[in-house]
């Protein structure tokens, strides 16, 4: 329930607006809560409220009650209606009333008006100074600008130097990596020539290594007759017939063979079956062979035919099936039971090229496999 009434402030007198809101103690919590919200839609439509009351029991409602809130909601303590009516009566005349007029004193007129110039020339001496400072500040910032600005050109300048200077460098480096690359380049060229006409010479000698060895082979299987027999046959006491064996000159020995240097045994076997296309007596082939201390395979039979004596006495025929010989340029060690091992500058021998990357051959130490071609030189 809501009620709107008008009271007269008990302290100025004026007419008051209260606005009551009745909410009883019955009322549910629910309910109470819908109609605090309908408060303020009230003040709205009964405008003009100076005061609000929410009252719960009949003690709220009460005129004493109501007329105290409005008491202490009002600002002012006075009533202009209680004031006396004597005070704005007419009580007759007061008595003449004196002039405000004063005498001209000359002394003040003067300090006056020299005050008054004094004031001037200092307002005077103001505005000079304050124009003087006006036109310092002026020339400190022209002069500041002026700084900024040579600053400016200055910094622009060197600037655009430092920035000819880093121009002109990465030219010069970039012409220096020119003429490098330029040089690599042929240098890299005339290398690469000196490999290939040095890889056409190696082909060409191992060629040439090939054909002859060849040639010795087919040369020692083409022969009549063997001389290590001849020699075995003498030690025998069985000397060959007349008939048999023709007349030819002597022979010069031809000095023994080292392992070492630059001549191949292979190329010396070539020149001894030479030497032994034709058949030689019994006493010339004794001097023809001399002594030649060569490495023999430890897993070759021993031949039983010769004597003590003469084990260390091998003559260049005593090996014919080694065919073609290798050395060794690099180490290379066997991966399986059917390659072999070999060290830099070992002999192989009995080469057999079975294919363009792979050959066989014997290795010092007598063992027969497998190895890369291009690890070993022919010789």
């Amino acid at each position: 329930m809501y009620a709107f009434c008008r009271v007269l402030d008990p302290n100025s007198g004026l007419p008051k607006y209260v606005l009551i809101n009745w909410t009883g103690e019955g009322v549910k919590d629910a309910r109470k809560g819908q109609c605090a919200h309908h408060v303020s839609s009230m003040a709205t439509f009964l405008r003009g409220a100076h005061v609000t009351i929410n009252a719960r029991a009949e003690d709220d409602v009460e005129p004493e009650v109501i007329m105290e809130k409005v008491a202490k909601a009002s600002g002012a303590n006075y009533s202009f209606h209680k004031e006396a009516p004597s005070r704005f009566q007419d009580s007759g005349p007061q008595g003449p009333v004196g002039s405000v007029y004063q005498k001209t004193n000359a002394m003040s007129e003067i300090k006056r008006t020299n005050k008054d110039n004094f004031w001037a020339q200092t307002e005077k001496d103001e505005e000079k100074r304050r124009k003087e400072e006006r036109a310092k500040a002026d020339d400190e910032r022209q002069h500041l600008e002026k700084e900024r600005k040579d600053r400016e050109a200055k910094e622009a300048g060197q600037r655009e130097k430092r920035d000819k200077e880093k121009a002109s460098q990465i030219d010069e480096q970039k012409k220096y990596q020119q003429k490098q690359d330029s040089t690599t380049k042929e240098q890299e060229k005339q290398r690469y020539e000196e490999e290939n006409q040095a890889a056409q010479k190696k082909g060409i000698k191992r060629g040439e290594s090939v054909e002859k060895a060849n040639e010795a082979a087919s040369l020692i299987s083409q022969r009549a007759s063997n001389p290590r027999e001849m020699f075995k046959q003498r030690e025998r006491g069985i000397t060959p017939s007349d008939s048999d064996v023709p007349s030819v000159r002597p022979v010069s020995p031809q000095p023994e063979p080292d392992v070492d240097d630059g001549q191949s045994r292979c190329e010396y076997e070539e020149q001894q079956e030479e030497q032994e296309e034709a058949p030689l007596p019994q006493e010339q082939v004794e001097e023809e062979a001399p002594a030649a201390h060569i490495q023999v395979a430890p897993k070759e039979p021993a031949q039983p035919e010769v004597e003590e004596n003469n084990v260390e006495e091998v003559t260049p025929d005593e090996t014919p099936d080694k065919g073609a010989c290798a050395r060794a340029l690099y180490d290379y060690q066997a991966a399986d039971d059917t390659e072999i091992s070999f060290d830099p500058d070992d002999i192989l021998t009995g080469i057999e090229m079975i294919d363009e990357g792979w050959w066989r051959g014997y290795s010092p130490n007598g063992h027969f496999g497998m190895f890369p071609a291009n690890y070993v030189e022919m010789m």
